[in-house]
Protein backbone atom coordinates (compact mmCIF):
# COMPACT_ATOMS: atom_id res chain seq x y z
CA UNK A 1 0.00 0.00 0.00
CA UNK A 2 1.22 3.20 -1.18
CA UNK A 3 -0.12 6.97 0.78
CA UNK A 4 0.38 10.01 -0.39
CA UNK A 5 0.82 12.74 2.82
CA UNK A 6 0.74 16.47 3.06
CA UNK A 7 1.45 18.13 6.25
CA UNK A 8 0.57 21.86 6.23
CA UNK A 9 1.83 24.16 9.03
CA UNK A 10 1.22 27.93 9.36
CA UNK A 11 2.33 30.37 11.54
CA UNK A 12 0.64 33.95 11.51
CA UNK A 13 1.41 36.70 13.87
CA UNK A 14 0.13 39.64 15.06
CA UNK A 15 2.81 41.87 14.18
CA UNK A 16 5.68 41.52 11.55
CA UNK A 17 8.41 39.20 13.96
CA UNK A 18 12.01 39.71 12.58
CA UNK A 19 13.42 36.21 13.06
CA UNK A 20 12.15 32.50 13.46
CA UNK A 21 14.15 29.40 14.23
CA UNK A 22 11.97 26.41 13.63
CA UNK A 23 13.24 22.38 13.78
CA UNK A 24 11.19 20.27 12.52
CA UNK A 25 10.28 16.15 12.51
CA UNK A 26 8.00 15.53 9.39
CA UNK A 27 10.43 12.73 7.68
CA UNK A 28 8.56 9.18 7.65
CA UNK A 29 11.36 6.82 8.81
CA UNK A 30 12.11 4.06 6.10
CA UNK A 31 13.10 0.81 8.09
CA UNK A 32 11.08 -2.62 8.94
CA UNK A 33 7.70 -2.67 6.45
CA UNK A 34 7.88 1.21 5.78
CA UNK A 35 10.08 2.58 3.37
CA UNK A 36 10.11 6.06 2.26
CA UNK A 37 9.46 6.52 -1.41
CA UNK A 38 9.92 10.52 -1.90
CA UNK A 39 9.75 13.40 0.42
CA UNK A 40 10.24 17.57 -0.07
CA UNK A 41 9.51 20.47 2.80
CA UNK A 42 8.84 23.72 1.03
CA UNK A 43 8.64 27.40 3.48
CA UNK A 44 7.20 30.38 2.99
CA UNK A 45 9.48 32.94 3.03
CA UNK A 46 11.62 30.59 1.63
CA UNK A 47 14.48 29.63 4.00
CA UNK A 48 17.85 27.24 3.14
CA UNK A 49 17.00 23.88 4.81
CA UNK A 50 19.35 21.74 7.04
CA UNK A 51 19.28 18.48 8.17
CA UNK A 52 21.07 15.53 10.20
CA UNK A 53 19.68 12.37 12.18
CA UNK A 54 18.99 12.50 16.09
CA UNK A 55 20.39 10.11 18.32
CA UNK A 56 17.27 7.95 17.88
CA UNK A 57 17.29 8.08 14.00
CA UNK A 58 14.50 10.82 13.29
CA UNK A 59 15.04 12.82 10.27
CA UNK A 60 15.48 16.43 11.91
CA UNK A 61 15.08 19.54 9.43
CA UNK A 62 15.77 23.07 11.25
CA UNK A 63 16.00 26.80 9.18
CA UNK A 64 16.19 30.26 10.06
CA UNK A 65 14.18 33.46 8.09
CA UNK A 66 16.05 36.02 9.11
CA UNK A 67 14.26 38.65 7.42
CA UNK A 68 10.81 40.59 8.76
CA UNK A 69 7.82 38.71 8.11
CA UNK A 70 4.29 38.28 9.42
CA UNK A 71 3.57 34.58 8.42
CA UNK A 72 5.17 31.31 7.81
CA UNK A 73 4.02 28.43 5.92
CA UNK A 74 5.83 24.54 6.06
CA UNK A 75 4.86 22.39 3.42
CA UNK A 76 6.02 18.58 3.79
CA UNK A 77 5.15 16.01 1.24
CA UNK A 78 5.61 12.73 0.99
CA UNK A 79 4.43 8.98 -0.64
CA UNK A 80 5.06 6.39 1.60
CA UNK A 81 4.94 2.37 0.98
CA UNK A 82 4.20 -0.28 3.69
CA UNK A 83 4.65 -3.54 2.49
CA UNK A 84 4.78 -7.18 4.17
CA UNK A 85 3.29 -6.12 7.28
CA UNK A 86 3.49 -8.66 9.98
CA UNK A 87 0.89 -9.59 11.64
CA UNK A 88 0.94 -9.39 15.74
CA UNK A 89 0.41 -12.82 17.34
CA UNK A 90 -2.53 -12.90 19.89
CA UNK A 91 -0.31 -13.35 22.87
CA UNK A 92 3.32 -14.03 24.04
CA UNK A 93 4.34 -16.96 26.38
CA UNK A 94 4.48 -16.55 30.39
CA UNK A 95 8.66 -17.04 30.06
CA UNK A 96 8.27 -13.35 28.52
CA UNK A 97 8.77 -11.65 31.37
CA UNK A 98 11.72 -13.69 32.62
CA UNK A 99 13.34 -11.84 28.83
CA UNK A 100 13.50 -8.82 30.21
CA UNK A 101 17.02 -8.71 31.13
CA UNK A 102 20.56 -7.60 30.40
CA UNK A 103 20.82 -10.38 28.28
CA UNK A 104 18.33 -9.15 25.81
CA UNK A 105 18.00 -5.41 26.60
CA UNK A 106 20.52 -2.99 25.42
CA UNK A 107 21.20 0.54 26.80
CA UNK A 108 18.72 2.07 24.51
CA UNK A 109 15.96 -0.16 25.92
CA UNK A 110 16.70 0.70 29.52
CA UNK A 111 16.33 4.45 29.04
CA UNK A 112 12.67 3.82 27.71
CA UNK A 113 12.44 2.27 31.14
CA UNK A 114 12.67 5.44 33.16
CA UNK A 115 9.87 8.42 34.11
CA UNK A 116 10.33 10.75 31.08
CA UNK A 117 8.77 14.65 31.08
CA UNK A 118 5.75 13.32 30.25
CA UNK A 119 5.39 9.84 30.99
CA UNK A 120 5.74 9.10 34.70
CA UNK A 121 3.99 7.91 37.53
CA UNK A 122 1.98 10.28 39.58
CA UNK A 123 -0.78 10.03 42.40
CA UNK A 124 -3.49 10.32 39.72
CA UNK A 125 -2.24 7.51 37.88
CA UNK A 126 -1.75 5.08 40.65
CA UNK A 127 -4.75 5.67 41.61
CA UNK A 128 -5.98 5.25 38.06
CA UNK A 129 -4.18 1.68 37.82
CA UNK A 130 -5.32 0.50 41.04
CA UNK A 131 -9.26 1.36 40.31
CA UNK A 132 -8.57 -0.70 36.76
CA UNK A 133 -6.57 -3.65 38.25
CA UNK A 134 -3.54 -2.19 36.56
CA UNK A 135 -0.84 -1.98 39.44
CA UNK A 136 0.92 -5.21 38.05
CA UNK A 137 0.06 -7.07 34.77
CA UNK A 138 -2.45 -10.17 35.20
CA UNK A 139 -0.96 -12.48 31.96
CA UNK A 140 1.70 -12.21 29.17
CA UNK A 141 3.55 -9.05 28.43
CA UNK A 142 1.22 -8.85 24.81
CA UNK A 143 -2.07 -9.47 26.25
CA UNK A 144 -1.14 -7.31 29.57
CA UNK A 145 -0.33 -4.63 27.13
CA UNK A 146 -3.82 -4.88 24.39
CA UNK A 147 -5.75 -4.86 28.08
CA UNK A 148 -3.87 -1.46 28.96
CA UNK A 149 -4.94 0.19 25.49
CA UNK A 150 -8.13 -0.97 26.14
CA UNK A 151 -8.78 0.00 29.58
CA UNK A 152 -7.09 3.78 28.33
CA UNK A 153 -9.45 4.01 25.65
CA UNK A 154 -12.79 2.76 27.52
CA UNK A 155 -11.61 4.79 30.24
CA UNK A 156 -11.22 8.51 28.16
CA UNK A 157 -13.51 10.13 26.00
CA UNK A 158 -11.59 11.55 23.22
CA UNK A 159 -12.16 15.54 22.99
CA UNK A 160 -9.68 18.20 21.52
CA UNK A 161 -9.21 21.19 23.21
CA UNK A 162 -9.27 19.65 27.26
CA UNK A 163 -5.74 19.59 27.56
CA UNK A 164 -2.59 21.56 25.93
CA UNK A 165 0.59 20.49 23.92
CA UNK A 166 2.25 20.94 27.63
CA UNK A 167 -0.43 18.83 29.88
CA UNK A 168 0.70 16.41 32.16
CA UNK A 169 -1.07 13.40 32.61
CA UNK A 170 -3.02 14.51 35.66
CA UNK A 171 -4.98 16.64 33.51
CA UNK A 172 -6.15 14.29 31.16
CA UNK A 173 -6.71 11.91 33.92
CA UNK A 174 -8.52 14.52 36.29
CA UNK A 175 -10.63 15.25 33.15
CA UNK A 176 -11.23 11.65 31.76
CA UNK A 177 -10.80 13.49 28.75
CA UNK A 178 -8.03 14.21 26.15
CA UNK A 179 -6.43 13.63 22.77
CA UNK A 180 -3.98 10.84 21.52
CA UNK A 181 -0.90 12.57 22.75
CA UNK A 182 -2.48 12.43 26.97
CA UNK A 183 -3.27 8.33 26.08
CA UNK A 184 -0.14 7.62 24.67
CA UNK A 185 1.53 8.85 27.58
CA UNK A 186 -0.11 7.12 29.99
CA UNK A 187 0.19 3.94 28.63
CA UNK A 188 3.80 4.55 28.24
CA UNK A 189 4.18 5.24 31.80
CA UNK A 190 2.14 1.97 32.89
CA UNK A 191 3.86 -0.31 30.75
CA UNK A 192 7.22 1.09 32.24
CA UNK A 193 5.81 0.47 35.82
CA UNK A 194 5.90 -2.93 34.70
CA UNK A 195 9.23 -3.11 33.02
CA UNK A 196 8.53 -2.70 29.65
CA UNK A 197 10.20 -0.40 27.40
CA UNK A 198 7.89 1.72 25.63
CA UNK A 199 8.42 4.53 23.61
CA UNK A 200 5.88 7.46 21.64
CA UNK A 201 5.47 7.36 18.13
CA UNK A 202 4.59 10.45 16.41
CA UNK A 203 3.04 9.69 12.62
CA UNK A 204 -0.26 9.65 10.99
CA UNK A 205 -2.98 7.43 10.41
CA UNK A 206 -5.02 6.53 7.77
CA UNK A 207 -8.73 7.08 7.94
CA UNK A 208 -11.20 4.72 6.25
CA UNK A 209 -14.62 5.51 7.32
CA UNK A 210 -15.37 2.14 8.09
CA UNK A 211 -13.15 1.58 10.81
CA UNK A 212 -14.61 4.63 12.80
CA UNK A 213 -11.67 5.86 14.33
CA UNK A 214 -12.16 8.62 16.84
CA UNK A 215 -8.77 10.54 16.56
CA UNK A 216 -9.25 13.65 14.06
CA UNK A 217 -8.14 13.09 9.78
CA UNK A 218 -6.71 16.24 9.59
CA UNK A 219 -4.05 16.34 11.96
CA UNK A 220 -0.98 14.12 13.35
CA UNK A 221 -1.47 11.16 15.34
CA UNK A 222 0.50 9.20 18.19
CA UNK A 223 0.62 6.11 19.89
CA UNK A 224 2.91 4.03 21.21
CA UNK A 225 5.45 1.19 20.85
CA UNK A 226 6.44 -1.60 23.78
CA UNK A 227 9.84 -4.02 22.95
CA UNK A 228 8.95 -7.64 23.82
CA UNK A 229 12.63 -9.89 23.49
CA UNK A 230 10.61 -12.40 21.57
CA UNK A 231 8.65 -9.74 19.38
CA UNK A 232 10.32 -6.52 19.18
CA UNK A 233 8.65 -3.68 19.21
CA UNK A 234 4.64 -3.94 18.91
CA UNK A 235 2.43 -0.60 18.37
CA UNK A 236 -0.29 -0.40 20.15
CA UNK A 237 -3.25 2.94 19.59
CA UNK A 238 -4.93 3.45 22.74
CA UNK A 239 -6.88 5.99 21.23
CA UNK A 240 -8.87 3.78 18.90
CA UNK A 241 -7.93 0.25 20.92
CA UNK A 242 -6.18 -1.20 17.93
CA UNK A 243 -2.94 -3.16 17.45
CA UNK A 244 -0.84 -0.56 14.76
CA UNK A 245 -0.96 -1.65 11.32
CA UNK A 246 -0.48 -0.68 7.45
CA UNK A 247 -2.78 2.43 8.31
CA UNK A 248 -0.28 3.74 10.79
CA UNK A 249 2.82 5.98 8.99
CA UNK A 250 5.83 6.65 11.77
CA UNK A 251 7.54 9.69 11.72
CA UNK A 252 9.81 9.78 14.63
CA UNK A 253 9.70 7.72 18.18
CA UNK A 254 11.17 9.38 21.19
CA UNK A 255 10.80 8.93 25.33
CA UNK A 256 7.42 10.98 24.57
CA UNK A 257 6.28 13.48 23.02
CA UNK A 258 9.10 16.71 24.09
CA UNK A 259 11.51 14.35 21.76
CA UNK A 260 9.22 14.28 18.63
CA UNK A 261 7.00 17.44 17.99
CA UNK A 262 6.86 17.65 14.31
CA UNK A 263 7.55 21.22 14.51
CA UNK A 264 9.23 23.53 17.20
CA UNK A 265 10.86 26.57 17.01
CA UNK A 266 11.16 30.26 18.47
CA UNK A 267 10.53 34.02 16.75
CA UNK A 268 12.28 37.61 17.97
CA UNK A 269 9.18 39.95 18.06
CA UNK A 270 6.29 41.44 20.01
CA UNK A 271 3.34 40.09 18.45
CA UNK A 272 1.29 37.16 19.22
CA UNK A 273 0.90 33.91 17.25
CA UNK A 274 -2.13 32.26 15.65
CA UNK A 275 -1.18 28.35 14.88
CA UNK A 276 -2.95 26.34 11.73
CA UNK A 277 -2.00 22.81 11.02
CA UNK A 278 -3.44 20.71 7.70
CA UNK A 279 -2.80 16.89 7.08
CA UNK A 280 -4.28 14.39 4.70
CA UNK A 281 -3.29 10.94 4.03
CA UNK A 282 -4.81 9.13 1.06
CA UNK A 283 -3.93 5.84 -0.84
CA UNK A 284 -2.00 6.29 -4.39
CA UNK A 285 -0.33 4.36 -6.76
CA UNK A 286 3.36 3.38 -7.26
CA UNK A 287 5.34 6.14 -7.33
CA UNK A 288 7.31 5.99 -11.53
CA UNK A 289 10.75 5.38 -11.14
CA UNK A 290 12.46 7.80 -13.26
CA UNK A 291 14.54 4.26 -14.99
CA UNK A 292 10.80 3.20 -16.14
CA UNK A 293 11.04 6.25 -19.01
CA UNK A 294 14.56 7.40 -19.34
CA UNK A 295 14.64 8.24 -23.26
CA UNK A 296 18.48 8.26 -24.84
CA UNK A 297 18.56 11.73 -26.50
CA UNK A 298 22.51 11.27 -26.58
CA UNK A 299 24.03 7.66 -27.30
CA UNK A 300 27.39 6.92 -26.82
CA UNK A 301 30.13 6.74 -29.52
CA UNK A 302 33.08 5.14 -29.71
CA UNK A 303 36.09 7.76 -28.98
CA UNK A 304 38.80 8.58 -31.21
CA UNK A 305 42.06 7.17 -30.64
CA UNK A 306 43.14 11.09 -29.99
CA UNK A 307 40.58 11.18 -27.59
CA UNK A 308 41.23 8.37 -25.65
CA UNK A 309 45.38 8.79 -25.32
CA UNK A 310 44.53 11.92 -22.77
CA UNK A 311 42.28 12.43 -20.52
CA UNK A 312 39.64 15.70 -21.95
CA UNK A 313 37.32 17.85 -20.20
CA UNK A 314 33.93 17.43 -21.12
CA UNK A 315 30.66 19.99 -20.93
CA UNK A 316 27.57 18.08 -19.84
CA UNK A 317 24.31 20.19 -20.77
CA UNK A 318 20.59 19.20 -21.32
CA UNK A 319 18.54 20.26 -23.64
CA UNK A 320 14.96 21.62 -22.94
CA UNK A 321 12.40 20.14 -25.94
Amino acid sequence: MFYSIRHVTRFRYSEPVRESIMELRMQPRSEGAQALRSFQISTNPRAQLYAYTDHLGNAVYHFNVLRAHDELRIEAQAVVELSNWRPTPDAADELEWERFNAYNLSADHFDLLEPSKFAHLSPALSSFMEAHDLARPQSDPLTALKRLSKTVHDSFDYEVGITEVDSPIDHALAERRGVCQDFAHIAIAVARHWGIPARYVSGYLHHRRKNQDRSGDDATHAWIEAYLPSLGWIGLDPTNDIVAGDRHIRVAVGRDYSDVPPARGTFKGDAESELAIAVSVEPTQAPVRHEEFLRVTRPLRPRAPSEAAAEQVFRQQQQQQ
